[in-house]
């Protein structure tokens, strides 16, 4: 591909908004009043205008939501391709490469509020990239943002930030056998998901996923949070700066088994290493040859000297791929080769 190809237009490549999208029945405002959680309540929302909100989402599905077959390979041409407001989506295939693509802002017109999940939050439907049951996939040398459209400037609602960005890059429902490399993922919150709930049925024995040489640039969280999955994260270069609302990286879930090798972390004032992980209901991470801001740490010891329950350093695996670069050289390496062109 070459050039900009963009989601949100008609099929004579008239630009749409998300008036167009919407169902009669739908409006946000009617949306905030009739689901204000000081009439609503805690239940999840229904009836009538909630079903008007699902007719809307799908109305924008049918133009950003893009199918790719197996044996593809989606290759951007010289250095400016771009995926705007696109959902990608690698669903059941088998062999596929994405490579030298800018992918921006795949923004949900109709979020839903959830007041169940965390205390309350909204949630989209779009990621710039979704794996679904995808196997033998490599993601390498791209770029994916929220583009001129960040959420850190949408208003608050019930307490929570509206969020119309799902995930970067998800890799869920037993997708297997993926390499994601020299990547870019900036300015974003829920980054890069591996497993996307706690039951196995799908994914247990599934997810074996690598992630080395990408930059995470002010991104939230998720850098990965994973479930299952067994996931060497190795070579990569975290940038975090202070004040912007930074959660943790490492999402250690369910039966996760995470081998972080030879990784730097920039941690911004205020951001500790025990900050790095999460506890998201797993017990190890393996972590080795980490340097924060110059200086050799070791993550698990950090997390546990602020948290209980302390994780464990057995994942029950080790990776035979030995190509590590030394955590000295890894932001010079990923500056020069992370990315489109």
């Amino acid at each position: 591909m070459r050039g900009t190809i963009r989601g949100n237009v008609d099929a004579d490549n008239r630009p749409l908004s998300c008036d167009d999208y919407a169902d009669p029945g739908y409006s946000l405002d009617a949306y905030l009043e009739q689901y204000d959680p000081d009439t609503w309540g805690n239940e999840e929302p229904s009836g009538p205008l909630e079903e008007a909100r699902v007719r809307s989402q799908q109305n924008q599905e049918e133009r950003v939501r893009v199918s790719v077959g197996s044996n593809t390979r989606i290759v951007g041409l010289g250095d400016d391709a771009r995926l705007l407001g696109v959902n990608l989506v690698l669903e059941d295939v088998d062999n596929v490469a994405v490579r030298n693509i800018t992918f921006e802002d795949a923004y949900d017109c109709f979020p839903a509020w959830d007041p169940g999940d965390d205390g309350g939050s909204w949630n989209s439907e779009y990621d710039n990239l979704s794996l679904r049951g995808a196997t033998h996939v490599r993601v390498d040398h791209n770029t994916f943002s929220d583009g001129d459209n960040p959420d850190s400037e949408l208003p608050v609602y019930f307490g929570a930030r509206y969020q119309v960005h799902d995930g970067l890059l998800d890799i869920t429902n037993g997708s297997d056998f993926v390499t994601a490399s020299f990547n870019v993922f900036r300015d974003h919150d829920k980054t890069l998901l591996i497993g996307s709930t706690d039951d196995p049925a799908e994914d247990r024995g599934h997810l074996r996923v690598t992630l080395h040489h990408n930059l995470f640039d002010n991104v939230l969280q998720r850098a990965p949070r994973v479930r299952f999955g067994r996931v060497h994260v190795y070579n990569n270069h975290y940038v975090v700066p202070a004040g912007q609302g930074y959660s943790y990286s490492w999402g250690v879930g369910v039966e996760s088994a995470i081998y972080a090798e030879n990784n730097y972390f920039d941690l911004g004032e205020g951001i500790s290493a025990a900050d790095i992980a999460y506890d998201w209901r797993g017990t190890a991470l393996f972590d080795t040859g980490t340097l924060v801001n110059g200086r050799p740490v070791d993550v698990v010891a950090a997390y546990n000297a602020e948290h209980d329950p302390d994780f464990g350093r057995d994942v029950g695996w080790e990776p035979s791929h030995r190509g590590v670069h030394p955590t000295r050289v890894v932001p010079a390496v990923v500056a020069a080769k992370a990315g489109p062109g």
